[in-house]
């Protein structure tokens, strides 16, 4: 019996794992937006006129992303902790004999309800850096696929 329960914590475990790949993604990105925003505040008081009010628009959203950010690898951590309960739960049930499935299957939807919650997050934040992009229009006069 020990087999079967072996076989039902394998997609958990495999969802874990790409869980650790979302987590790496999102914390090189936090990286990046924690980067991003000690730049801005280093030129800050260098900064006039209109650089300076598209600097603070950009600290704006730099802000918004990293809070996007934070609140999805908060979001994919719980997940994880779902996860590892709902692995948990299946051996204790089987070493024990309680009959814990629907409480398993609790843990595993409240696990993927927060992945989705972190998706989401992850796919404002994209948008939101999406935002931040300048291109000067002298840069795209000469595309030919425009």
């Amino acid at each position: 019996m020990i087999a079967h329960t072996i076989q039902l914590s394998v997609a958990p475990v495999f969802l874990l794992v790409a869980m650790g790949n979302l987590l790496n993604l999102l914390s090189t990105r936090l990286g990046r937006v924690i980067d991003r925003a000690r730049y801005l505040q280093e030129h800050h008081g260098e900064s006039t006129g209109a650089e300076h009010d598209y600097l603070v628009a950009e600290m704006h959203t730099v802000y918004r992303r990293f809070s996007l950010v934070n609140r999805a690898i908060r979001l994919f951590v719980l997940a994880g902790l779902a996860i590892g309960m709902t692995v948990a739960i299946l051996f204790v049930e089987e070493m024990v004999g309680l009959p814990l499935e629907r409480f398993a299957a609790g843990t595993f939807l409240v696990a993927v309800g927060l992945m989705m919650g972190g998706l989401l997050l992850f796919l404002l934040e994209t948008q939101a850096a999406a935002t931040t992009l300048r291109m000067p229009s002298d840069y795209l006069e000469n595309n030919p696929g425009s």
